[in-house]
């Protein structure tokens, strides 16, 4: 069977992340995302070139979890794909615009240093997770 694979992104958080709810009722994250670029030169060193810049949404449980975990500056990795929509501008004209939509969506290993909660998600309700940095007074489990 072939490996599954889908587009990926990864950056930083570069805006306060943002949590609504669409018309249905559905949890919609928001967050404005940088990616660094650079230039390889001919001696082999690197040249850092311009920040870009680009919109992350995410929904429902992939949404709420990412808004109780990232803030801005955390470094990311995503997996989804990118879905272009029109976007009405101020004065009413429409413009092309793109989102890239992460069903998947974690803090960069090579980038973030953080402990890992390993506690069963149907287990603890989201609102009852400890927030990441935040000592848990549950017990631990252990195999």
């Amino acid at each position: 069977m072939a490996i599954h694979t889908q587009e990926s992104v990864s950056g930083f958080i570069a805006s306060d992340p943002q949590l609504r709810y669409t018309e249905q009722g559905d949890a919609r994250f928001y967050a404005k995302i940088g990616q660094e670029h650079y230039r390889k030169e001919s001696d082999g060193s690197f040249t850092q070139t311009e920040t870009t810049f680009h919109d992350l949404v995410a929904f429902k449980k992939t949404a709420e979890r990412a808004h109780a975990r990232f803030a801005k500056g955390d470094k990311f990795i995503a997996e989804g794909y990118t879905r272009e929509y029109d976007r009405v501008e101020p004065g009413g004209q429409s413009v092309r615009a793109e989102e890239f939509v992460a069903k998947k969506l974690g803090h960069d290993l090579a980038r973030t240093s953080y402990e890992v909660d390993r506690t069963r998600r149907s287990q603890v309700p989201v609102e009852h997770q400890t927030p990441v940095g935040q000592a848990s007074a549950a017990p631990a489990l252990g195999i």
